[in-house]
């Protein structure tokens, strides 16, 4: 603690809780060193105004809550925060949280690098900083350890998606049951949720449209329902007591598909493939059978442009295709002069042939001389 002088006012430097503060007082040394005295007596009695006696609690119990309290009753992430979550406490056991420091999440996203991919550091980050937006709002803490930690760049946009022979293998190698599913993901590029929370209710057979109701963003989207679709829609069978469309004996929707998705996968001899690619597979031919990108988010329901352009590089007629139409557009400013000179030399080379057809020599020389002149400028 003490006090210094930096142009004409001088500051008192102290520490609370281990965390440094600096005051501007004014141009009195003297005012300086009593503001002082009074801080070090506020800190001493813990009645210093920054300093709030919050409760010593452990970052895993405030993780618990958090899970319990906000993730599991409002987030449709709420598994992937429990997998993040785990990791997190694991790194940060027997730490406060309102002792935790920003320089032990840098360490945290060091050590996890070693092991899992920045994608997913990037991913329990953000878990880490909700946690305590919600620990602030809650008046657990006063600030967040994570607030100005920066995420990791991105570098592996997994891209993975089935050529058309890669398809058919995987559609006959499915199960019964797990067919039609697979056929929702490929024709319409509808994430595992929101298939299996499907009912009969959100398939318009007549109007031949799908009402996704309960999207990832929240949004209701609608996607068109094409002949193959609706085909093996028809053909799954309704149980009477239950208004999903995928669901057990029991009448509940399916929970897991991974056990039989895996098994198809083996059978069809396709490796590094998830669920989730499906969604891929369907945009990634969309957008190669030359839909635009705008039409393929909508279908896909994403919020931003940015997740969609992922899929703009598969087209290779994509850039070709817009600098046709540029230069169509373009056509009557720079093409009347090169028309003209073109409808001259097609004037020129009928009279030279109709010369040489009568046999005059001078004629067929004109008409070599054209056509050398044509194909060289």
């Amino acid at each position: 603690m003490g006090v210094f002088k930096k142009g004409t006012n001088w500051y008192i430097d102290y520490y609370v809780q281990g965390r440094r503060k600096r005051e501007k007082i004014g141009p009195s040394k003297a005012q300086a060193r009593v503001v002082l005295q009074k801080r070090k007596v506020q800190i001493a009695e813990g009645k210093f105004l920054d300093v709030h006696r919050y409760e010593k609690i452990k970052f895993e119990d405030m993780a618990r809550t958090y899970l319990e309290a906000y993730s599991r009753p409002n987030k449709k992430s709420s598994r992937r925060d429990s997998i993040s979550i785990k990791h997190l406490v694991a790194f940060f056991a027997n730490k406060y949280v309102h002792e935790m420091r920003a320089l032990d999440v840098e360490k945290y996203k060091i050590q996890r690098l070693q092991k899992v991919s920045p994608a997913t550091v990037n991913r329990e980050l953000a878990c880490l900083k909700h946690i305590y937006t919600k620990a602030k709002e809650w008046g657990k803490v006063s600030e967040s350890p994570a607030s100005k930690v920066k995420l990791l760049r991105e570098r592996n946009r997994r891209l993975r998606y089935l050529e058309e022979e890669e398809i058919k293998r995987l559609y006959n190698a499915c199960s019964e049951d797990l067919r039609p599913i697979v056929a929702v993901a490929l024709n319409t590029g509808m994430r595992i949720g929101e298939i299996l929370s499907l009912k009969w209710g959100d398939i318009d057979f007549r109007g031949r449209i799908i009402y996704i109701m309960d999207s990832k963003s929240g949004e209701k989207r609608e996607v068109p329902l094409n002949r193959t679709l609706y085909v093996a829609l028809l053909g799954v069978r309704k149980h009477r007591d239950s208004p999903f469309v995928f669901c057990g004996k029991d009448g509940k929707p399916r929970k897991d598909i991974r056990g039989a998705f895996k098994a198809a996968l083996k059978k069809a001899e396709i490796e590094d493939f998830r669920f989730h690619d499906l969604r891929h597979t369907f945009a990634s031919h969309l957008v190669m059978r030359g839909v635009d990108i705008k039409t393929v988010q909508e279908l896909l329901g994403h919020k931003t442009m940015e997740m969609t352009l992922r899929y703009s590089h598969l087209s290779p007629d994509h850039k070709r295709r817009a600098v046709e139409i540029f230069d169509k557009r373009m056509d009557t400013i720079w093409t009347p002069k090169e028309k003209l000179e073109d409808s001259d030399w097609l004037d020129k080379l009928a009279k030279a042939l109709t010369e040489a057809q009568s046999g005059d020599s001078a004629g067929v020389a004109e008409w070599v001389d054209a056509v050398d002149l044509k194909s060289t400028g």
